[in-house]
């Protein structure tokens, strides 16, 4: 089918979804964009808005399980979990756990590198001529620690990002309160990575590329959908809204909602929801210079139009469960410790779902034996950082073409019995 017009439906509008629509429409193709919701109704629209490339250290890294019992049980550490849910949990709990060792830290850390180790890059390829472009600005990356010590003791996931090229400036003491005096005397180092970006209003940036995809031909249509028609292994149509919609290939890039469709075309993916919160402070008495990681509260701290972005905190509890109250205060506790004084006219809370595979690494790619079927989620919390390039593979994929990256890693095949 190289070279050849196809009609396509992605169903999933966030940033994996409307990055593959407007690749595709550069490559000649007929797209349809179809959500529940609309543009940015999820995690696209509520992450922390870093174009973060350097986040290729998975959670998964040696000493977790030691931890983690620690950080469940202390209402002052960045993990939560609803106890009822444990049961549902445990078998992907199991094997996302299996992972926390050196190898396969090393192996994740590969595999994602390949998705966002050039995000800012990424993403000024994807806006280029969208009207999006005013929304990606360049900026420095931090992550503050309490002192020497303290970053020292992240030193293998330093030692993975210099293995894969990343470079840093260490600011300590007066040199990183120089840098940015916003922050407490108490945080005394800083790792400063130059060659990042930030998103200033995710919501709106995600929003404003669906708008071109329909300026330019495509289709978006707010309904659920239900099924992918097939015949002879070839996709047909996909079933939404009460209709069949015609099409050569279809695209699942809906998140965390993502393991139903596919486990209908024979892929049954181990998907839970990271369930992520943001706290949105609007008019702070200060702004940070740069987006910021506090290392000590595994929150990040991102400058946006008119308001200060929290983000951070993992929750288990699935799909349904309303949101709880204690991770907004503790980003709230947290950045009062992060930054004295800090005030601000009024806040926003958000809880959205994060796609979380159990070995880490996003799924992208075609299904096996059914032609036209392809797959595109879980990328845990840097699908805001990867979506262009993840978006550019498929449409590669899509149009028959061979992607110049190794995408064995990624292949749904992967999670075909």
């Amino acid at each position: 089918m190289t070279g050849s017009s196809r009609n396509v439906v992605i169903i999933g509008a966030g940033i994996v979804g409307v990055s593959t629509a407007i690749w595709l429409q550069r490559e000649g193709h007929d797209v349809t964009l179809i959500d529940r919701v609309g543009p940015a109704g999820g995690a696209s629209y509520g992450n922390g808005g870093v174009l973060a490339s350097c986040s290729i250290v998975p959670v998964t890294m040696p000493g977790l399980i030691a931890k983690a019992p620690g950080m469940l049980f202390s209402p002052d550490q960045p993990l939560f979990l609803k106890w009822g849910y444990l049961p549902r949990l445990m078998p992907w709990l199991g094997r996302y756990l299996r992972r926390t060792n050196e190898t396969d830290a090393r192996a994740t850390a590969q595999a994602v590198f390949g998705i966002i180790g050039d995000s800012l890059a990424d993403h000024m390829a994807l806006v280029e001529g969208t009207g999006a472009e005013g929304w990606v600005v360049p900026s420095d990356y931090l992550f503050i620690y309490n002192d020497r010590a303290h970053y020292e003791a992240d030193a293998l996931g330093w030692k993975i990002r210099a293995d894969h090229g990343f470079e840093w400036d260490e600011l300590e003491g007066s040199a990183f309160h120089d840098y940015d005096p916003a922050f407490s005397s108490d945080l005394r180092f800083a790792a400063r990575l130059a060659g990042h970006g930030r998103i200033s209003d995710p919501g709106a940036y995600v929003t404003a590329l669906a708008d071109h995809v329909v300026a330019n031909g495509g289709r978006l249509i707010r309904a659920e959908v239900e099924d992918v028609a097939r015949d002879a292994g070839q996709v047909t149509g996909v079933r939404a809204g009460g209709e069949t919609i015609a099409c050569d290939s279809v695209l699942v890039a809906t998140g965390a909602w993502s393991k139903g469709l596919a486990q209908k075309l024979g892929v049954d993916v181990p998907l839970e929801s990271e369930r992520g919160y943001h706290l949105e402070l609007w008019e702070p008495s200060v702004m940070p210079k740069s987006p910021v990681m506090v290392a000590s509260g595994k929150f990040v701290a991102t400058p946006m139009d008119g308001r200060l972005r929290l983000a951070g905190v993992v929750e288990f509890g699935g799909l349904d469960a309303p949101p709880s109250q204690a991770p907004i205060s503790l980003l709230k506790k947290s950045v009062q410790a992060a930054i004295p004084g800090l005030s601000w006219r009024r806040e926003e809370e958000w809880m959205g779902h994060r796609p979380a595979t159990a070995d880490s690494i996003p799924v992208i790619g075609e299904v096996p034996g059914l032609r036209g079927a392809f797959l595109g989620f879980g990328h845990h919390h840097i699908g805001l950082t990867g979506g262009p390039k993840t978006g550019r593979l498929l449409a590669q994929m899509i149009s028959g073409k061979t992607p110049n990256l190794d995408m064995r890693a990624y292949d749904p095949a992967r999670y075909v019995k």
